[in-house]
Formats: structure tokens, C-alpha cells, sequence
């Protein structure tokens, strides 16, 4: 995990690289550390083990649904929270999100406005912080 003197690191996962600049650029305005993967495999092959503190990883990709890259990322012992972006729910969504270990599902057309909300709240649900970087994460 990002120790309190450096900016969170959040890993995200999206076939679409428009979606991924986008996604950057609005992550880092706000404050993150970002590194970006096009596939599923490619996260899988270029996780640094305890570096991450929140994954964003979207639902529909070729190979690889991002359900499917939660679990192997539980099946890995990787604990950092995940929050799953769709533009496609369907109604069993947040039931298959909740089994993979996921705990917050987003809409991609509402993204702008509380996906960093979501991951500096997603970061300390996931463990207790001190005061001072809890402070860090506003």
C-alpha cells in the first residue's frame, strides 16, 4: 500500500483507451498516482504486489470480464478494493460483483463526478489510517 507521504496509487483496468486517458487524466487532477492497463492480462502480468491501493477495473472486456479479473485478483490474496465501471448493468450485476470480492459497482456515463469519492472511500473502508493520512486522502 501507498505509505501517507505519497499520493494513492490506483491501478485502472479498460479495453478502451479513450476511456483510460480520460480516467487518467481525471484520477491525477484529483490527486492519484495511475497506472493503466488495456486487459485483464495485461494487469495480471504487471501487478506490483503491495503497491496498489484500489483498483478501477471496467465489466465488459474481450477475454476477460472484469468479475472475472476480481476473483483471480482475491484468488491471488490481493485485498485492495476494486470498483467495478459499467455502461452496461445488467440486473444481476451487483450480486456477481459482491461474489468476486467487489464492493462498489459505477455507472461510466457518471464517473466524473464521485469516482474519486469512491476510491479514497473505497481506501479506508479497505483498512484504518491514521488521522494525518486520512487527512491526506481529501
Amino acid at each position: 500500500m501507498a505509505t501517507s507521504t505519497t499520493m494513492p496509487v490506483v491501478y485502472v483496468v479498460d479495453d478502451d483507451s479513450d476511456v483510460l486517458g480520460s480516467l487518467r487524466f481525471l484520477l491525477e487532477t484529483d490527486g492519484f498516482s495511475v497506472r493503466t492497463f488495456r486487459s485483464g492480462a495485461a494487469l495480471l502480468n504487471g501487478i506490483t504486489t503491495g503497491e496498489v491501493d484500489c483498483f478501477v477495473i471496467d465489466y465488459k472486456m474481450p477475454a476477460m470480464s472484469g468479475i472475472d479479473l476480481a476473483s483471480r485478483l482475491r484468488n491471488r490474496d490481493i485485498e485492495a478494493p476494486i470498483i467495478l465501471i459499467t455502461g452496461y448493468p445488467d440486473e444481476h450485476i451487483l450480486e456477481k460483483a459482491a461474489a468476486a470480492g467487489i464492493h462498489h459497482v459505477m455507472l461510466k456515463p457518471h464517473l466524473e463526478e464521485s469516482l474519486a469519492t469512491q476510491i479514497r472511500g473505497a481506501i479506508q473502508e479497505a483498512q484504518p489510517v491514521s488521522l494525518s493520512h486520512r487527512n491526506d486522502l481529501r
